[in-house]
């Protein structure tokens, strides 16, 4: 899965001044193989002149153009599917289970980890089980490769171009051995798949061999994965999701991933935990997710949802899936289906919406079969102005309206 963990501003930055000033960047981009070899070329020198050193450069120069690299790039339809369908392909029996017997297994490591970047242990652990099934699938596509075809791609280069840079960059530190550095299609790394820029950035040498190893060392993965979800905001002590239940009169439009309201609010407009029991009513802020709309499932997310969760993967649907695994690991009960039966739209209908709003002059972004957050606030807008509950969640009723 291709992560947007490296979308910080650090990494933008990073990005622009690359893009600005090498020859690499000078080098336009292409949809096949064609001029793939000057690109290298050209990013050879620009490494070069980072001090980047002859055996990385080896590696960067032994690369070719990879076209099912690109293939698997543009057909990521995974993250269409509605939430009770992707955690219900993801979330299994064996990940919860295991999942706790390795956290028994790990109790003084993770006992550390949480001390010291104040992660507990399920929501670590959830990640490691959708990642890779706890190490078991790391891939073995060679990085470097991975990450230059991307680079070369016109799809987006500027993203991935810095991530060819810190790949370098690895192996220069010694890191990683230059046949170490294989892992996912994308460039993700180890057992918990960080892009090479967040290798470099948060792994951490947490079992003091000197070497932060995040493909063979159980403790330098969980401790660098805790680092790197404090570093995109997370809060010691913090909750970050509860499943609740919702009348059928709430106001929809507050249901919203960008509003926050405290819990005392939203237990007046009925909100209820999961189990029917009443919720705190304190000032406690809280933002009330509804993933596939009013009759689906509901949670409340606090900010270590909001910010951190959605900084390791901005797709809404992983995120929330990774969310409420590490409630199910830390033992809360099964996801109950909501207030009612839910049809989502396929794929090609959601293309078809998406069309729609972009054509009334909603920014959508691609036109890629998601319901992510540009959609979501486009489709607000028009079941406000239709008079439909503004649930943000697109259903057959909205389209056939559009349509």
């Amino acid at each position: 899965m291709l992560k947007s963990k490296f979308l910080t501003a650090m990494l933008c930055v990073s990005a622009l001044a690359l893009m600005a000033g090498n020859q690499a960047q000078a080098a336009t981009c292409g949809n096949n193989g064609t001029g793939f070899p000057a690109f290298i070329k050209a990013f050879h020198k620009e490494a070069a002149a980072q001090g980047i050193g002859r055996q990385a450069l080896a590696v960067l120069d032994a690369t070719t153009y990879d076209a099912g690299i690109i293939k698997r790039d543009h057909a990521q339809n995974v993250f269409s599917q509605s939430f009770l369908e992707f955690q219900a392909r993801m979330i299994t029996d064996y990940r919860i289970k295991h999942g706790a017997e390795l956290i028994q297994k790990h109790k003084a490591t993770f006992a550390r980890v949480e001390k010291e970047f104040g992660v507990p242990a399920p929501v670590i652990v959830a990640f490691w089980a959708l990642e890779t099934d706890f190490g078991a699938n790391t891939g073995n596509l060679p990085t470097v490769q991975s990450l230059a075809t991307l680079a070369w791609d016109c799809r987006r280069p500027e993203k991935f171009r810095p991530q060819l840079m810190a790949a370098l960059e690895l192996i220069q530190r010694g890191d990683l051995h230059p046949d170490e550095m294989r892992g996912a299609w994308a460039g993700e790394i180890g057992q918990t798949q960080f892009l090479p820029y967040d290798y470099n950035e948060s792994a951490v040498d947490f079992d003091g061999d000197g070497r932060r190893d995040l493909r063979g060392s159980i403790p330098d993965v969980l401790a660098s994965s805790a680092n790197l979800l404090r570093k995109h905001g997370w809060q010691p002590g913090q909750p970050w999701m509860q499943e609740v239940r919702v009348p059928r009169d709430l106001p929809w439009d507050q249901a919203d991933i960008a509003i926050q309201h405290p819990r005392s609010q939203w237990v007046k407009w009925g909100v209820k935990s999961a189990g029917g029991k009443p919720l705190k009513a304190d000032a406690f802020p809280a933002t009330l997710l509804l993933p596939m709309g009013k009759d689906g499932p509901a949670f409340l997310v606090y900010e270590n949802f909001t910010t951190a969760y959605l900084k390791w993967n901005e797709s809404l649907v992983y995120s929330t899936t990774a969310s409420y695994l590490a409630t199910r690991i830390a033992g809360a009960p099964k996801v109950s289906p909501g207030n009612g039966d839910v049809t989502p739209l396929t794929y090609q209908q959601v293309v078809s919406l998406q069309k729609i709003l972009s054509a009334k002059g909603y920014d959508i972004g691609k036109l890629d079969g998601k319901i992510g957050k540009g959609t979501r606030a486009a489709v607000k807008e028009v079941q406000l102005q239709l008079g439909l509950p503004a649930d943000s969640y697109p259903t057959m009723e909205l389209l056939s309206q559009l349509n």
